[in-house]
């Protein structure tokens, strides 16, 4: 599954691009929230989330890289996203959260980011649809993919096949019609990307169509 991550769109047509990835067979929209504590960045509140609810049918994905998520989450609901990730690093015990989201019918991501001890995953994926293995540090886009991420997915992959096979494996950092092969190989099956198809020379939609084909020949 394909998730364009709108960070690296021009915002000024933001809507008429999100339209054009889903035409091209996009499977959700990811929407990167930045605070400027937990990363060094500062992107985009529910406001954009509102303002895409009417233009695309595809879901609204929301990664809150911040250092309070529970203090946004209702508010992301609110304005239409149909998911939330928010990352174990400022969320020790994240069971009660996860709770808190599925209560509200809605689904939940655990995210960690590439120097966090995967291990300390596992005992928590059961209250999850969802892990984001970071292959980036997160904070800006266009970063390169860390090779080390690939034993990484493999790890979360097998925790995963053990724990919740329903959940699903998300990478997020450099991915590109380079390293999406090998993520996919490794055992990712959502593959969020921005650089790769808002910045694609030969466009979004063939951009999208080509790492779709891709991840799929990977058995993803």
């Amino acid at each position: 599954m394909i998730a364009p991550s709108i960070l690296a769109a021009d915002f000024s047509r933001l809507g008429e691009l999100v339209l054009e990835t889903e035409r091209a067979g996009a499977n959700r929209v990811h929407v990167d929230v930045m605070d400027g504590h937990f990363v060094p960045n500062l992107s985009m509140g529910s406001i954009v989330v509102k303002g895409l609810r009417p233009v695309t049918k595809l879901p609204l994905e929301v990664h809150l890289m911040v250092t309070d998520p529970a203090k946004f989450i209702d508010g992301f609901f609110k304005a239409g996203a149909d998911s939330v990730i928010f990352h174990i690093e400022v969320v020790p015990d994240p069971v009660p959260l996860a709770k808190h989201v599925r209560a509200m019918g809605k689904k939940v991501g655990l995210a960690f980011n590439p120097d966090f001890p995967v291990d300390r995953v596992k005992p928590f994926l059961g209250e999850f649809d969802l892990a984001l293995c970071m292959t980036v540090f997160p904070g800006f886009g266009g970063q390169a993919f860390i090779p080390e991420s690939l034993d990484r997915i493999r790890a979360v992959r097998e925790m995963i096949r053990t724990a919740n096979p329903a959940c699903e494996l998300e990478v997020d950092g450099g991915i590109d019609h380079r390293t999406i092969t090998g993520a996919a190989t490794a055992g990712a099956n959502v593959f969020v990307a921005g650089t790769a198809i808002f910045g694609h020379p030969t466009g979004i939609a063939a951009a999208t169509k080509d790492l779709a084909k891709l991840a799929a020949a990977a058995g993803a």
